[in-house]
């Protein structure tokens, strides 16, 4: 009757107790098996664990196998498993596995639940060695226990325990099986291996949302923006269902591609099916569009959500910062900490704003209240955008002060942010001194020996910009070559640095000096230092005509129509020269321009951008 009591303590049905009383006042016979005409028992237990497992009433679900256990109930494969279920699903692990290893009978069933358990909660090496014992057993797998543990290849050797796991899949006849498949080509997608993925997803004869996802994802977690776009507009073109995550997948490359077009046509799509609220795919909303320049959308999605999350108001802090909005950082944080707590990515987001937006004295500010009023968990991250703030605002000396004062080991980011500031300030002893740290951490990246020529041509020191550059060619290191593009009639056109192939090269040719004209008698002056040849001015002037973004922005002023803003996108930071190029186009021609470059955002109206010239 004690166990009566604490069933109704949990609520579990009526019939469920009933049965659970007349079980307690049954007899066993002395071997311990349930007496003749106590058949209905096993019915008692089952709908008792059952409605333990519905509700994870785990102190109820003990007191039933306890029942059990004194009544000396031998309880059969399906029962047995039921407990396994239970106690799995309550996260006692230990029980569940103690109950499994009492089993004298095992099924699939019974394995692939403990299997699931320790899956469930990221005891991966427990799972993957549990299904060797059940192989070992003689058990063969069904679907459920392949896709259960895939989930478990995961870690540095991941690649090599799917390639194991598929090898068994493939034997057994079960990689068209659509939840095998499905989880197979996720795992190969998170391994790196999108090539392998597309194949087992190519190979499935029947293929649902979830498949569908995984491999548009695969594609979009890779930065393999375009084909994930190109994908999704096939599948979607056969008849693919799409649900929140597809669409949250999806957004998540149009972001990197910053398609704005494509993006619209996504959330119109999205209103069209009225998918119920979901606060993550409202904040894939407020990141695509503020990844393509377009605050104005992200600001709305923003204010019309019903409920946010941190992470809303984190997507939104950054949109701010990306276009060196400082003041609407500011302004934003401090409305944040009225509804929700803010936490260390809120943090990194403000400080990172106030760096772009040059609101030094704002940032550290509130550096210190954070971590003086709320106890913040301060990580690298965080003394990197500080040093960032205080490299940007030219207080190198202090900047270098802090990172060898912090108690963190300074990593390659870190010291690379300090030595853009320094060629952005051009001081070449704080510089060198960085810059060796750089070359002595990552003697292959081109990036490092790139900056520190930077700095010597502003100084006028040619020869140690001959010198950088031949231990470049010592070490065959090679530089990223820039490059720009711009998304027209949804194709997209890529430019390259005196780009020589392009099919209307002698057009853009004839335009960009036609525009060189115009903006000259509009004021503009070429800024030859960013040449980083020691050739005269004539020269330089024509080197810095042939840049990859002034040829985008060009070509953009030739296939759109007035009132269109022209939208760019860099891989490189953009140049003193080229920004000053757009400025004047903006002005002259009555046009704004949306450059994106690797760090932020460019908006440029009527001769002046949103950055202030300060990036």
């Amino acid at each position: 009757m004690l166990m009566t009591r604490g069933l109704r303590r949990a609520a579990v049905p009526r019939l469920a107790r009933r049965y659970m009383c007349a079980t307690a006042a049954r007899r066993t016979t002395t071997s311990g098996l349930v007496a003749p005409g106590a058949g209905a028992r096993f019915h008692d237990y089952d709908a008792a664990v059952t409605a333990c497992v519905e509700r994870r009433a785990l102190k109820q679900g003990r007191q039933v196998h306890a029942h059990m256990v004194t009544a000396r109930y031998r309880p059969p494969v399906y029962l047995a498993t039921r407990l396994v279920i239970m106690y799995a699903r309550c996260g006692a692990l230990d029980d569940a596995r103690n109950v499994l290893d009492g089993m004298p009978e095992r099924n699939v069933v019974s394995w692939t639940a403990m299997i699931s358990g320790y899956s469930q909660t990221g005891q991966h090496a427990e799972a993957l060695e549990l299904f060797i014992r059940m192989l070992r057993a003689g058990c063969k797998p069904n679907e459920f226990t392949f896709a259960t543990v895939l989930t478990s290849c995961s870690g540095p050797q991941s690649i090599h325990q799917v390639k194991q796991v598929h090898s068994l899949i493939a034997k057994t006849n079960f990689e068209s099986h659509m939840f095998v498949g499905s989880s197979l080509l996720d795992m190969y997608a998170k391994a790196g291996n999108i090539q392998e993925a597309r194949r087992v997803f190519d190979m499935l004869p029947e293929r649902d949302t979830v498949s569908c996802t995984a491999i548009i994802s695969g594609y979009a977690q890779l930065g393999l923006d375009d084909e994930a776009l190109d994908l999704f507009r096939q599948l979607y073109s056969t008849g693919m269902q799409c649900n929140y995550v597809t669409f949250t997948t999806l957004l998540t490359s149009l972001s990197g591609l910053a398609s704005l077009d494509y993006g619209r046509q996504v959330h119109g799509l999205i209103l069209r099916k009225e998918l119920p609220f979901f606060v993550v795919l409202q904040n894939s909303l407020i990141d695509m569009y503020s990844k393509c320049g377009k605050l104005l959308y992200s600001r709305r999605v923003f204010d019309h959500m019903p409920q946010r999350s941190a992470i809303s108001w984190n997507a939104m802090l950054m949109g701010y910062g990306r276009h060196g909005i400082g003041h609407e950082v500011v302004q934003l944080f401090r409305s944040m900490t009225e509804e929700v707590k803010p936490d260390s990515v809120t943090l990194l987001a403000v400080l990172s704003g106030c760096s772009h937006g040059g609101l030094v004295d704002e940032g550290l500010d509130i550096f210190d209240l954070i971590v003086k009023e709320q106890n913040a968990v301060l990580s690298i991250g965080h003394y990197g955008c500080v040093i960032d703030l205080l490299g940007r605002s030219g207080r190198l000396q202090k900047a270098l002060d802090l990172i060898r004062d912090m108690p963190f080991e300074p990593t390659p980011a870190i010291w690379g942010s300090l030595l853009g500031a320094c060629r952005v300030h051009i001081n070449v002893s704080v510089g060198e001194v960085v810059a060796q740290k750089l070359l002595d951490m990552e003697p292959g990246n081109a990036g490092n020996y790139v900056i520190l020529s930077n700095i010597y041509a502003a100084a006028g020191m040619w020869k140690d910009v001959f010198r950088v550059r031949n231990l470049m060619l010592e070490k065959t290191v090679t530089k990223e070559p820039g490059q720009s593009w711009i998304i027209l009639d949804k194709v997209i056109h890529t430019f390259r640095s005196s780009d020589r192939f392009h099919p209307r090269k002698k057009d853009i040719d004839a335009k960009i000096k036609e525009i060189y004209v115009d903006i000259k008698a509009a004021g503009f002056v070429p800024d030859l230092s960013c040449v980083l040849h020691d050739v005269d001015d004539e020269q330089k002037e024509r080197m810095l005509l042939g840049h990859s973004e002034k040829l985008a922005v060009t070509f953009g002023l030739m296939n759109t129509p007035p009132g269109l803003t022209i939208r760019v996108m860099k891989n490189l930071r953009i140049c003193v020269d080229c920004h000053n190029f757009a400025k004047f186009v903006s002005k002259v021609y009555r046009r704004e321009i949306s450059l994106r470059d690797k760090n932020r955002f460019h908006l440029l109206t009527d001769g002046a951008c949103t950055c202030g010239d300060y990036w």
